[in-house]
């Protein structure tokens, strides 16, 4: 079967996309992403549709030796200058410090496609005290000042950026730094977020929705994108009880305006593992709902990738693949019944096309188990979505035959966890996407998966049962135009 990349930046090696930027001009989305191990020039690719990516002329390169970025280049940012140009603010190591010192520094562009590094007074900074570690404070022995995020606020400019508190537990010391932009330079104002917690807080970006500010930052010890709340820019932030914006595996979100839709977008960690294969999925779309707190629904531009919608009622032939004889369908005028008192039984059907939104009505009764099956043959084999309506409790496996092992021949690999809210009649609204290995589940339009995987590709698709009734109503099945190919992508 044809194997379809999501943007992974390839080269001699084949995951060499680091942290990523994005921004939309005239319907054009601009990725700008950094090039590991090497990180010695910041990639540039563009997109029509959000999705699928060409690469185009790379944007900047190391320094030449002697300058202060003249090692590795780390995580940018651009933006919008009130002169129609753009502004870079990116991150530098330097060769003769051993690239212990991290600095942010300022390229310009007219277009978007060629810049030029600026050699202001003021810049590059660099993390100073009294807020901040500085070299004469440095238990780590490199220091962090990283990831800038120009936020606009009330008139005024502020860089934010990945730093460290001066004071506090060594391991716990990361904090968002606030850098105001002034007639003189950047100059450093407290720690817009210290929360005592984390050793970094990479990748910081804030926004303002529904008369709140919301600070966005990727975690390294869990590899979790969460967010703080607050009423106003300067703080105070505080956690709601779940703060986990991105499940495991995704990280180093950054939220992109694209025209009255904010969108977030960062890459994926195979393996969920920090230094493990990264691949850029689709983007998400930020909301807010009536609790004021942040979650995540498809990107709008779905719909436009639909060539054609299957009703229920068209569906293929509904078979069990097992043939478990306490096991039941039935087809009640419409609604699917599904049922096992003992054991499972996996109700299936043959998809309809390699790219598809599947939506619909999931209802539970029973105290037993139950989920939705992308199988890839007739043993089941393939990726499995518990859905725990008692609990709340959403997790995606790959689980099947392992042929490779006779000891241990079976394949039984959590991927992705989630939470989500159970109503009293055990009864949810789900979306999932397939594009290509990417997939996204949503839960009562609130996306709780997000992932890529390159184990399965799926023949058959519908639910398991165990010790449970499960029903599908109001369900319907929209093709997607297939992925592209990476390198199908690129500009000859």
């Amino acid at each position: 079967m044809e194997i379809v990349h999501m943007y992974t930046g390839s080269g001699f090696t084949d995951w060499e996309i680091g942290d990523v930027e994005v921004h939309v001009h005239n319907g054009v989305y601009h990725l700008f992403h950094l090039i590991i191990p090497n990180h010695d020039y910041i990639a540039h690719a563009v997109s029509k549709d959000g999705i699928s990516w060409s690469r185009v002329k790379n944007a900047i390169f190391v320094g030449d030796p002697g300058e202060w970025d003249d090692d590795m280049l780390w995580t940018m940012d651009v933006s919008d200058c009130e002169d129609g140009s753009f502004e870079m603010f990116y991150t530098g190591l330097q060769l003769e410090e051993r690239g212990i010192n991290q600095r942010v520094g300022r390229a310009i562009s007219k277009d978007l496609i060629s810049w030029d590094k600026t050699f202001p007074e003021d810049l590059p900074i660099e993390s100073q005290a009294p807020y901040y570690e500085d070299v004469k404070n440095n238990p780590r022995t490199w220091l962090s000042f990283r990831d800038p995020f120009l936020f606009k606020n009330k008139g005024l400019e502020y860089l934010l950026i990945c730093a460290r508190a001066s004071t506090g537990p060594v391991y716990r010391r990361g904090c968002v730094a606030a850098y105001k932009r002034t007639e003189n330079g950047f100059e450093p104002e407290k720690p817009i977020l210290f929360p005592l917690a984390y050793d970094d807080i990479e990748c910081p970006c804030l926004i303002e929705m529904e008369g709140r500010f919301f600070l966005i930052g990727s975690i390294r010890e869990d590899i979790k994108v969460r967010y703080w709340h607050s009423d106003s820019f300067d703080g105070e932030y505080q956690s709601f009880h779940h703060d986990v914006l991105m499940p495991q595996g995704n990280y180093a979100a950054r939220i992109v305006k694209d025209g009255d839709h904010n969108l977030v977008y960062g890459f994926y960690f195979l393996d969920r593992k920090v230094n493990s294969k990264r691949v850029l999925p689709p983007p998400k779309e930020l909301a807010v709902n009536s609790e004021g707190k942040l979650y995540l629904k498809s990107f709008y531009k779905w719909t436009e990738k639909v060539t054609e919608i299957h009703t229920q009622k068209a569906f293929p032939e509904v078979k069990p693949m097992y043939n478990n004889p306490t096991a039941k369908f039935e087809n009640v005028q419409g609604k699917w019944w599904m049922t096992s008192r003992s054991g499972y039984e996996l109700f299936t059907f043959e998809r309809i096309s390699a790219a598809y939104i599947w939506e619909g009505t999931i209802t539970m009764e029973g105290i037993g188990k139950c989920g939705l099956l992308l199988a890839e043959g007739d043993d089941g084999s393939g990726y499995y979505i518990s859905l725990d309506f008692k609990s709340g409790y959403v997790q995606i496996r790959a689980w099947g035959f392992n042929p490779d092992d006779t000891q241990n021949n079976f394949v039984f690999k959590n991927l992705q966890t989630n939470q989500f809210v159970v109503g009293n009649d055990y009864s949810v609204d789900f979306k999932l996407i397939r594009y290509g290995h990417y997939i996204e589940l949503s839960i009562n339009k609130i996306v709780k998966l997000t992932l890529i995987d390159y184990k399965y590709s799926e023949t058959r698709i519908g639910f398991y049962t165990a010790s449970s009734i499960i029903t599908l109503s109001n369900s319907r099945y929209s093709v997607l135009e297939n992925p592209i190919e990476e390198y199908g992508t690129q500009n000859k």
